[in-house]
């Protein structure tokens, strides 16, 4: 969904479109995100990065590890959330940027409105568990006390890829010989 469809359809998701000064900050930071990414799929997880900015400059940075760590919580986004917090010295994360590469879930989503993250960029869209939009809109619901500015499809298809990439890896790795 553009800005304009979620415009006419009444939608609570706060979307804003790319404006100049920031596309290019966004895309450089979105490449970091990405590089997190393939260090996940370098481990064997599910290749999904994320960064924190603040002022300008990236304060955490963390790609998925519930594999590695058995944790099912252990999405980049709420590594990445933990990392800034304790590099901020608080769980609020004011005037915070989260770059990630997918849309997130609605655990991380629920985490990013509860750490108070001023915006929430992502490149590609979940369709079966996206929670800015694409499934559910967690971080644009109006009833929440918090809503981020989401941004959506930075690098997009950069980050498709490298996902559709690791998926299909995986799948020709489990098919039986024959």
């Amino acid at each position: 969904m553009n800005l304009f469809q979620a415009r006419r359809k009444g939608s609570p998701l706060r979307m804003s479109g790319l404006r100049k000064f920031e596309a290019g900050s966004d895309a450089t930071f979105m490449q970091s995100a990405l590089s997190e990414a393939e260090r996940a799929a370098r481990e064997g997880e599910v290749p999904v990065g994320a960064v924190i900015v603040q002022g300008g400059k990236i304060i955490a940075r963390a790609h998925n590890r519930p594999i590695h760590l058995s944790d099912p919580g252990a999405h980049a986004e709420m590594l990445v959330l933990r990392r800034a917090g304790r590099k901020l010295g608080n769980y609020r994360l004011k005037g915070c940027t989260l770059y990630v590469t997918i849309e997130p879930c609605a655990m991380c989503a629920g985490a990013m409105v509860v750490a108070r993250i001023e915006r929430v960029v992502f490149g590609a869209r979940d369709p079966k568990a996206g929670a800015a939009g694409s499934v559910l809109s967690v971080i644009g619901n109006p009833r929440l006390n918090h809503r981020p500015e989401v941004v959506s499809g930075v690098l997009e298809g950069d980050c498709a890829r490298l996902l559709r990439s690791f998926f299909r890896s995986a799948r020709k790795r489990s098919r039986p010989a024959r």
